[in-house]
């Protein structure tokens, strides 16, 4: 080989030898940038070689995460409220009522509840030959006997009760009274959950209320508002022909729940869910369960119920209507007060005819207690037993008269006071 060749020869050798050093430094530091940046993230992995075996070791085994704290708030419970309190303690006394009944095309249809609730509701189909409806329901004896509404059962051919564990019973129907739009149901078992009822009588806007029912067949269903007003009448409401002065709540009621509990904070039953005013919405209607408790004590009982019926047709008075009522009067016969109950009509027959009320008479008192308003009368009157005798004041063409009456029992398909 001649020197110039030797000469190329030797410097692609060197080159060649820079190369592979440069290669290797290259390496060696990239390794000691990696052990660096390791020790920065492993301190407990690159101590362990420095340390005593001993040291090394409980080093070596603590978890990089302390499994205690890990993720923390999944395993966090959060405290129950009353409302969970009250649907885990009630819950399995409330019951959801399946009823079917034949289809009668020409039967009267009356302002009940039923146009909110129960056959009435727009998922059943008059044309079929058999009429299907659900409603709720709440036990009241260990031995099986159930208070709904009257609307949910009344007719029914057969009714099926279902329990909150799925147990099924055809349910006896042992009364249903439209008046008040109460019924009660019996099942053949015993040893059933109850719930224990509570005081209706001195309830306040504003506390609280907690409904529970199958909404639209939604079984189990809660919801929470407060009471919106108590002693609302049967005008207020839309159904005219029952006898009761609703509780309002704003708890959310739907077609389903009829029939179901309202509840009091401590999970007593206050009131039994019945009717909403259609197309509003936080306006739901339920009966005081110290009526409802008496209507289902002589359902028990008896079978049916008694109501104490005056047999009058009346306005509550005001300057306005007294106005335009006197008006239309000859000046003997004009209405000399501002306030009271106004006589319309007196029913053939009743009791206040027999005690020589009229028509243009105004009510003052009844019992000692000043009336003020048609519902006072209508909370009077329903108070009564059959046979009672009210003591009446009122107020003839401005005289005043003492007027017994002696209350008879309400005749089938008359519903005046």
């Amino acid at each position: 080989m001649n020197r110039k060749n030797r000469h190329r020869h030797g410097g692609q050798f060197v080159t060649s030898l820079l190369l592979i050093l440069a290669g290797v430094v290259t390496t060696l530091l990239g390794q000691k940038i990696l052990a660096s940046r390791f020790s920065a993230q492993r301190p407990t992995a690159i101590a362990s070689a420095t340390l005593p075996a001993t040291a090394a070791t409980q080093q070596s085994d603590r978890p990089l995460i302390d499994e205690k704290n890990w993720l923390n708030f999944n395993t966090r419970q959060t405290p129950d409220n009353f409302v969970v309190s009250v649907v885990e303690k009630v819950g399995p006394a409330v019951v959801r009522i399946n009823a079917s009944r034949e289809s009668k095309q020409s039967q009267k249809k009356s302002n009940t509840p039923d146009d909110f609730f129960g056959f009435d509701d727009p998922a059943f189909n008059n044309e079929e030959p058999v009429e299907e409806g659900t409603g709720s329901g709440f036990i009241i004896s260990a031995d099986g006997h159930i208070l709904t509404n009257s609307h949910v059962v009344e007719n029914s051919d057969t009714v099926q009760v279902i329990l909150k564990n799925g147990n099924q019973y055809a349910g006896k129907v042992l009364g249903v009274d439209p008046i008040t739009d109460v019924a009660v149901v019996k099942i053949p078992t015993d040893n059933l959950p109850a719930v224990t009822l509570g005081d209706s009588q001195n309830l306040k806007p504003g506390q609280w209320a907690i409904a529970i029912g199958n909404p639209l067949g939604l079984d189990n269903s809660v919801t929470v508002g407060i009471i919106s007003a108590t002693g609302r009448s049967s005008s207020d409401v839309g159904v005219p022909d029952k006898r009761v002065g609703f509780i309002q709540t704003d708890a959310a009621i739907n077609p389903g729940n009829s029939g179901g509990p309202l509840l009091n904070e401590m999970g007593e039953v206050i009131g039994m869910n019945t009717a909403i005013i259609s197309g509003a919405q936080g306006l739901g209607f339920a009966i005081p369960i110290h009526s409802a408790k008496k209507i289902a004590e002589e359902l028990i009982s008896t079978g049916k119920v008694e109501h104490a019926y005056l047999g009058i047709a009346m306005q509550t008075l005001t300057p306005e209507i007294k106005q335009a009522v006197n008006k239309n009067l000859p000046e003997k016969l004009n209405i000399k007060v501002d306030q009271g109950i106004l006589i319309v009509n007196v029913m053939p027959r009743s009791p206040a005819t027999k005690a020589g009320l009229q028509a243009g008479d105004v009510i003052l008192s009844m019992n000692g207690k000043a009336v003020n308003k048609s519902e006072n009368v209508q909370e009077i009157v329903q108070a009564q037993s059959v046979g009672d005798v009210l003591q009446l004041e009122v107020n003839r063409n401005g005289k005043l008269l003492k007027v017994a009456v002696q209350v008879s029992s309400l005749p089938a398909e008359r519903n005046p006071n």
